[in-house]
């Protein structure tokens, strides 16, 4: 009979793949000089990871979110993230809490 694993393992292994998929891209930003790192923000500032369209600012309980104005996708910075993860402490924090630094 096969087992399935537990939500502490999940979280467990959902952390490792965060880890070492983190690891890769700090490699690689380490070896961009500053006129790449330049021309990647003013590439993607404030537009939407999944579709390429326009962010604006939405405010939720003074707390800046992204949202796109084509998909409908809602974003967040770490510090944001954090913010809201003080505010809610659901089952959808548990969840967040994956990607906490």
């Amino acid at each position: 009979m096969e087992q399935k694993p537990t939500e502490r393992e999940d979280e467990y292994f959902a952390q490792l793949e965060f880890d070492r998929k983190k690891k890769i891209a700090e490699e690689h930003q380490q070896k961009l000089d500053e006129s790449e790192k330049k021309k990647y923000k003013d590439l993607h500032h404030m537009r939407c990871p999944e579709c390429g369209m326009q962010l604006v600012d939405i405010d939720y309980r003074e707390i800046k979110v992204h949202k796109c104005t084509a998909c409908e996708g809602v974003w967040l910075s770490s510090r944001e993230f954090e913010s809201i993860l003080e505010l809610e402490h659901s089952a959808i924090g548990r969840l967040f809490s994956l990607f906490k630094k």
